[in-house]
């Protein structure tokens, strides 16, 4: 499990750096202006729309489906139902592809109705966005053929797609000369993208014997069961991505460059959530579903146990980082062309609202792999649906008075709810049992964090010093580079230094099994 962890992350990793390396070009050549919000709109709804219903959702419902008809009822059966589950997602997918584009003004507007007021702005995102929509049907057909290769155990071509993202649209950018502006250049290349991600995962899937084909589509238990949880897990999906609709619908009603502030503060916590979080959940769904399956109820609870325990001690750094130097941190990375200092003044400062929820939002994949293991969709949606609820109120009240600030707060809160309920729930039902170690590596990571901080606090003065020496952007990166090794070092020996002093060996976390099969 830790083997499949670390090919995701590593994988998520590479998507990140080359996601921010996407994102520097677009910050240089869209900026946080009209055109930048523009942007941002066109790339969302896409995407709200893919975490919908392909990644959480689809995973939720088809990964224990499947795994279960292969362990109970053989590969024949198996591939069946997969061939049908494609054949429908295919035709749904070219249903709202063509709903899509007919209505992506009355989308925009549900989207971003403060854009109304500016008219050349409104049509701008409306062209955008029908530009990169198509690149929903590519990608969620992409989380298909993901998903049937995680139930074998095959992760890294999934993890890997997300990088060609990154790269077609900053080859894009590059070009965007050829292009009305650099806008058009990096909407064409999401599209474009999405279309060699479907390429690499159906090569991939051929090569390992299960890609999926189109087939008569069928109404079997199999099937049946898969709408059961697939329709509680949209719904639950929702609430989440309702929230940043939410954001973005609020972002559209603030001072222009509120929603770009959003959208660059959004592109640095995800890596986090993205590199932790959501490779925790992807390797950790198919393992708690294999050992439930097999009725391994210890086995599932050392594979949550262990994955929560990296998590929260991978997660902790970034928590400290974004609250202690989000200015340091967003001024190194964005600060150049037409992204000026009061644009990272004003995301650094959303950065840091943001950074207080990010440990429940890494935490809460692996707590909803429980339930989700067990075929239960519905518990995370009604829980999700209550979050949200809280979270929309928030919003409202806190938007007016702290801006973009007030929208990121609320989304921190929102994430501490879900987690806590979802603890309290799967306590009783016996779906999540922390362990000593858990408990000792959570003790280890709160003393190492503290240490960190101190250290961030320490030394930024210095750096920063040294920082405006050598000037611009270079001293910035030297700077955060420089505080970047000495707090990982740092982080690094406290976290040792208190997990060995509470007992916790590598042993006892899997690490030295790990060590002798590399």
């Amino acid at each position: 499990m830790y083997k499949s962890f670390l090919s995701v992350s590593g994988f998520t990793l590479l998507s990140r750096v080359t996601g921010f390396l996407r994102d520097i070009m677009l910050s240089g050549l869209v900026g946080a202006g009209a055109l930048g919000d523009a942007l941002s709109v066109a790339l969302r709804l896409p995407n709200h729309f893919r975490a919908i219903f392909g990644e959480g959702a689809f995973n939720a419902a088809y990964v224990p489906t499947y795994l279960r008809v292969l362990e109970q009822d053989g590969e024949a059966r198996a591939r069946n139902f997969a061939n049908q589950i494609f054949t429908l997602l295919l035709i749904s997918q070219l249903v709202i592809l063509a709903l899509g584009w007919l209505f992506m003004p009355a989308f925009v507007h549900l989207l971003a109705p403060g854009f109304s007021a500016d008219p050349d702005k409104f049509a701008l995102a409306v062209t955008l966005t029908r530009i990169t929509f198509p690149y929903l049907f590519c990608v969620t057909l992409v989380t298909m053929h993901t998903a049937t290769l995680n139930a074998h155990g095959v992760f890294a071509v999934g993890a890997f797609a997300p990088v060609l993202l990154n790269v077609v649209t900053m080859g894009f950018l590059a070009l965007s000369y050829l292009f009305p502006n650099a806008a058009y250049a990096a909407a064409t290349g999401v599209t474009v993208s999405g279309a060699a991600q479907f390429v690499l995962l159906a090569v991939s899937a051929r090569r390992h014997g299960v890609l999926e084909k189109i087939a008569r589509p069928g109404w079997g238990a199999d099937v049946r069961d898969f709408f059961r949880r697939f329709g509680p897990a949209v719904i639950g999906s929702s609430g989440l991505q309702i929230a940043m609709f939410a954001d973005t619908i609020i972002g559209s009603l603030l001072a222009t460059g509120g929603l770009s502030s959003l959208y660059y503060a959004e592109r640095l916590y995800q890596l986090p959530i993205g590199l932790v979080g959501v490779a925790a959940g992807t390797v950790l769904l198919p393992e708690m579903s294999r050992c439930f399956a097999r009725e391994d109820w210890e086995g599932a609870f050392t594979a949550q146990n262990r994955t929560l325990a990296l998590s929260v001690a991978l997660t902790a750094p970034f928590v400290v980082a974004f609250m202690v130097i989000p200015e340091v941190i967003v001024r190194a990375l964005f600060e150049h062309g037409r992204f000026h200092i009061e644009d990272s003044l004003a995301t650094a400062a959303v950065l840091r609202a943001y950074g207080a929820g990010l440990l429940a939002m890494v935490a809460v994949n692996a707590l909803r792999s429980g339930f989700q293991a067990m075929g239960d969709t519905k518990t995370p949606m009604l829980i999700s649906l209550g979050a949200l609820g809280v979270n929309l109120l928030l919003k409202l009240a806190l938007y007016q008075p702290l801006g973009a600030v007030g929208i990121a707060v609320a989304t921190s809160v929102n994430a501490w709810i879900n987690v806590a309920l979802l603890v309290i729930l799967a306590l009783r039902r016996y779906l999540f049992q922390p362990d000593q170690t858990f408990v000792s590596v959570l003790l280890a990571c709160a003393t190492a964090s503290v240490v960190l901080a101190n250290v961030a606090l320490w030394l930024q003065d210095p750096f920063l010093t040294a920082a405006r020496a050598i000037g611009g952007v270079p001293g910035l990166l030297a700077a955060l580079s420089g505080l970047g090794l000495l707090g990982a070092l740092a982080y690094g020996a406290a976290l040792i230094a208190g997990a060995r002093a509470l007992g916790v060996t590598a042993a006892e976390m899997g690490l030295s099994r790990l060590r002798r099969r590399k």
